[in-house]
């Protein structure tokens, strides 16, 4: 978690100077995320909380999200991450959400994806998504790199808003 903590800095330090807060959502990176938000000190100025959302009774016990609003829709793709991402902004009252879907190894997912993909997505004042492949079945080594993306996808969206 070490390599995580410098980018969650820059993190905390912006919301903290806005007066923003995040909310997180993820499910491969294992709580990886929050807890690199919460490793340091003055997190709770900015940190509204998370919830690992690993299977579909943690989706529809945690985030409330029912089998009809995933009609259309699977795990560990972009619109998922997009829907987990705005559901957790909303629930927690946050101004910014993140979320991780994917499948971190050493197998895939039932949806036909590779271990090491994974779906990013934040939510706030814009919206930003994308997926990433690693292309490794090191499951510790795409936790830690899914974790990353989606703080570096939050890190940029924080910039572009201003």
């Amino acid at each position: 978690m070490q390599d995580l903590l410098p980018i969650a800095a820059r993190i905390g330090v912006l919301l903290k100077a806005r007066g923003e807060t995040v909310a997180v959502s993820e499910s491969a990176a294992g709580g990886l995320i929050a807890a690199s938000l919460l490793a340091l000190p003055g997190a709770s100025a900015y940190f509204r909380g998370g919830a690992v959302v690993y299977t579909a009774q943690a989706r529809g016990g945690l985030l409330g999200i029912t089998p009809a609003a995933m009609q259309g829709m699977r795990s560990a793709s972009e619109p998922y991450a997009a829907l987990c991402a705005a559901t957790i902004r909303r629930k927690l009252d946050a101004d910014w959400g993140i979320a991780e879907t994917g499948a971190a190894g050493p197998a895939g997912n039932r949806y036909g994806d590779a271990a090491g993909h994974a779906c990013l997505a934040v939510d706030g004042r814009l919206a930003r998504v994308t997926t990433l492949e690693t292309g490794s079945d090191d499951r510790e080594a795409n936790m830690r790199r899914f974790a990353a993306a989606a703080l570096a996808l939050l890190e940029q969206a924080l910039a572009e808003a201003g």
